[in-house]
């Protein structure tokens, strides 16, 4: 069975590429960044889907939560069949303030085969450094099932990790610091020499801005604010500079995934004039299990035989020129058809390219 390869060509066109990219969509304040929190708890009301009894940490769970109820369970390990272990992570905002409600992701730690039709109990969930920011409760959103029965199942997704929409309020503020001294520092997400130069000059020449923007290093563009501003027109200048347009120059790139048959071509990838020749080998195995029949009036049972048939086949290509002839992205995807290879082999030439110089970019293989 043939692997079904997708193979994507990102350009950017023309249009876009002369109005650029908001700094907003390329970069960020320093210190406007999301918080990771996590907590542990339980998940009840499951149909028969939740921890075995061997999984003691929820029957401790169980009966930790029951005796805060003045409830005492025996000693020995009960059924508890609709009840699972779940860890319990969420990313808050910068500027999240007391009463927020924010999305939480629950996911089974134990053996439970769902979490479908289940309700996350309350549950804290803390800072990095043991701080506890707001409780977590709420029934969950699962984006799959998985159904067993009689030996049967039937599953679609994965069941076992689900959602609780605005599951967590928050109980204290998450402050931030991003002024520093009348500075701002703008983060570049993917570092570069020039889209920070591109930056920086977008920023000076933005109303009232003027040489206030020095480059730091590839991925940090300092900015002074104007002096006697108050902390609300600062918020102003910064909003005014997150869209702000700035032409991002990205580095050529080819992506490989070798798991999935995945090629991305970057739009500033180059390909130079060459010749390739690509054959392929294929090697099929056939396995047949012959049973003769005894001969008449034997009481030896049959013996089967096993045998193997082997085909190779190779198939051998000339050797085809591959020309670009223009930036666009039908130019790329013509030369790339030209060649008359299946998708799986471009992986093997776009690697070849690589070591001859021709591909002008960089390979990653994932």
């Amino acid at each position: 069975m043939k692997i079904l390869i997708s193979i994507l060509l990102l350009f950017i066109l023309s249009f876009n590429w002369l109005l650029g990219a908001r700094i907003k969509d390329i970069a960020f304040v320093e210190g406007v960044s999301a918080s990771q929190v996590i907590g542990y708890g339980l998940v009840t009301g499951l149909n028969q889907t939740g921890d075995n009894q061997q999984a003691s940490y929820t029957v401790q769970s169980v009966a930790n939560m029951l005796k805060r109820f003045g409830l005492t369970i025996p000693d020995r390990n009960p059924r508890m069949r609709n009840v699972a272990a779940v860890i319990i992570t969420a990313n808050i905002p910068t500027f999240a303030k007391k009463g927020s409600k924010v999305d939480v992701v629950v996911s089974s730690i134990g053996d439970a085969t769902s979490l479908q039709g289940g309700v996350l109990l309350m549950t804290p969930l803390s800072l990095s450094n043991g701080n506890i920011i707001g409780m977590a409760q709420g029934p969950l959103a699962v984006g799959g099932y998985d159904i067993n029965s009689l030996g049967s199942r039937l599953g679609k997704n994965i069941a076992t990790t689900g959602r609780v929409p605005n599951g967590l309020i928050m109980e204290v503020d998450i402050p931030a610091q991003i002024v520093d001294n009348q500075q701002i520092k703008i983060s570049l997400k993917d570092p570069d020499f020039t889209t920070a130069t591109r930056i920086a000059d977008a920023i000076n020449g933005s109303a009232g801005l003027a040489n206030s923007a020095t480059i730091s290093d590839a991925g940090t563009v300092q900015v002074q604010m104007p002096a006697g501003q108050n902390n609300s027109q600062i918020m102003r200048l910064i909003a005014q500079i997150e869209v702000l347009n700035v032409i991002s120059d990205p580095i050529a790139r080819v992506v490989i995934n070798e798991r999935t048959g995945t090629i991305v071509v970057g739009g500033n990838v180059q390909l130079l004039p060459s010749v390739i020749a690509h054959s392929g080998l294929e090697i099929s195995i056939q396995k047949q299990v012959l049973v003769p029949q005894p001969a008449p009036f034997t009481i030896r049972p049959p013996q089967p035989v096993e045998t193997a048939e082997i085909t190779a086949k190779e198939e051998m290509n000339k050797a085809n020129p591959l020309v670009v002839q223009g930036p666009t992205v039908q130019d790329m995807a013509n030369a790339l058809n030209a060649l008359g290879v299946a998708p799986r082999d471009l992986i093997s030439i776009f690697q070849a390219l690589k070591e001859a110089g021709t591909l002008q970019g960089e390979l990653i293989i994932q």
